[in-house]
């Protein structure tokens, strides 16, 4: 197929792109750099079945223009600062829902059947229901949540009017290579400015699910090949979760850090908005035959090995002041 990548030189978007091209599809990444690397996707420059686009998801007139003849839609780019919407209330709505519905008029205009998209655990806002399955109620939190539940109810009305297939991922946090935002970078950053104390927002004892980014591409392209309803649906994490004091303490050993001392502030959430705990319920695709391979731990400690070896990721974030947009 010919394969249409939004955000694909993002940190989750990049990893798609290799999938597809090493599956010998034909692939056009549509990215505009705000916060993706060039690096993450230089390597198939010179690949007949690549194609990179540097345009914006809010430019739709470039976007109909560039996905003509695409057969499928993976649509990844977004807002992906869950608490930039207390300071900036237009980010989430232009980044996660404007861009959706352009994404979603060039599907039309062009005819284009099939996408995938990313959206978030943060969906259920602070559920009742642990691990939280698909069909819990959602009541919203945040205005980033409510962006991609937004997101998520325009696809499933444009695959209503127009015969479109959409495959729906609600995302934990993803760890790994090409890890470009989180805590696991935040705390690195924090830590290169002054090894001596480490700020933690909240009180370190939330308890988060990780999931390594492999796993995750794998899993997503596990439920193409198995799910075909007009709407599909899906948790994508993991059955296990750690503790944010936990992540810090590993950080710490990675770094050959000692006697760090760490620095709460806030209560039990970390911003308006962060649930205090986000555990979903994956068994959907688990019983159709997929599961996470790499434990958090490990994928903690890969991402950290990834972002010490790739410092100048972490200088640039310094530099750019921490990007308000964002690629998942």
């Amino acid at each position: 197929m010919k394969c249409f990548v939004t955000g694909g030189a993002g940190f989750i978007g990049s990893h798609i792109v290799d999938r597809l091209i090493h599956d010998k599809h034909q692939v056009i990444v549509y990215d505009n750099f705000s916060t993706g690397q060039e690096e993450f996707i230089e390597h198939h420059y010179n690949d007949k079945n690549f194609q990179l686009i540097r345009g914006d998801v809010l430019d739709l007139e470039l976007l109909i223009k560039s996905t003509k003849g695409c057969e499928m839609v993976f649509h990844m780019s977004a807002n992906a600062d869950v608490k930039g919407g207390i300071t900036n209330t237009e980010i989430d709505f232009q980044q996660n829902i404007v861009a959706t519905k352009n994404v979603l008029e060039a599907m039309r205009i062009n005819g284009i059947k099939k996408i995938v998209f990313a959206s978030s655990a943060v969906v259920y806002g602070e559920p009742k229901i642990f691990p939280t399955p698909e069909n819990c109620e959602l009541i919203q939190t945040s205005l980033y949540g409510a962006s991609k539940l937004s997101g998520e109810a325009m696809i499933e009305a444009y695959c209503e009017y127009y015969d479109i297939n959409s495959w729906i991922f609600r995302f934990v946090s993803w760890i790994g290579e090409r890890y470009t935002h989180g805590v696991i970078f935040d705390f690195m950053k924090k830590l290169s400015i002054n090894n001596k104390e480490l700020e933690i927002l909240g009180n370190g004892q939330q308890k988060k699910s990780y999931l390594y980014v492999k796993d995750g591409v794998d899993g997503i392209f596990y439920a193409l090949e198995h799910f075909h309803n007009k709407v599909n649906i899906f948790n994508l994490g993991h059955k296990e979760h750690m503790n944010v004091v936990k992540v810090a303490d590993i950080v710490c050993e990675e770094l050959e850090l000692k006697n760090v001392k760490y620095n709460f502030r806030g209560g039990e959430r970390g911003w308006i908005g962060d649930s205090p705990f986000v555990h979903l319920d994956i068994s959907k695709l688990e019983h159709a035959g997929w599961k996470p391979k790499t434990d958090i731990e490990e994928g903690v400690r890969r991402t950290l090995n990834y972002l010490k070896d790739k410092k100048q990721l972490l200088d640039k974030r310094k530099a750019t002041n921490h990007k308000d947009f964002d690629k998942i």
